[in-house]
């Protein structure tokens, strides 16, 4: 199982965020109770006026290689465990995402 589900348009990323954490990092791949995979990632950011979710965008757009725009919040608004999609070829970003994974490993 994987943190992410290809669309056409591009894939749907589960991200668990840590706001006020020290630095903004992506942390690699964890599995909830549940059984279902998150990309952990921490953020300097407080979760005050949406400042962590901006924080958020920046950070997975800076490391996946694609616009700021074409990182959407899909739910998770107010919560740590979130969904974004990112728009663009769903096997290049795949690709992308294997990499920053295999990166953490």
């Amino acid at each position: 199982m994987t943190a992410w589900t290809a669309a056409a348009d591009g894939v749907t990323l589960a991200v668990r965020a840590s706001p006020k954490a020290g630095r903004d990092a992506i942390e690699g791949i964890v599995t909830g109770d549940d059984g279902r995979d998150w990309l952990a990632v921490k953020l300097a950011a407080a979760p005050s006026d949406g400042a962590a979710n901006e924080a958020l965008v920046r950070l997975l757009a800076k490391a996946m290689g694609v616009a700021k725009r074409d990182v959407t919040l899909v739910s998770g608004a107010a919560a740590r465990l979130k969904r974004l999609h990112i728009s663009g070829d769903p096997a290049v970003l795949a690709d992308a995402l294997n990499h920053i994974i295999r990166d953490k490993a």
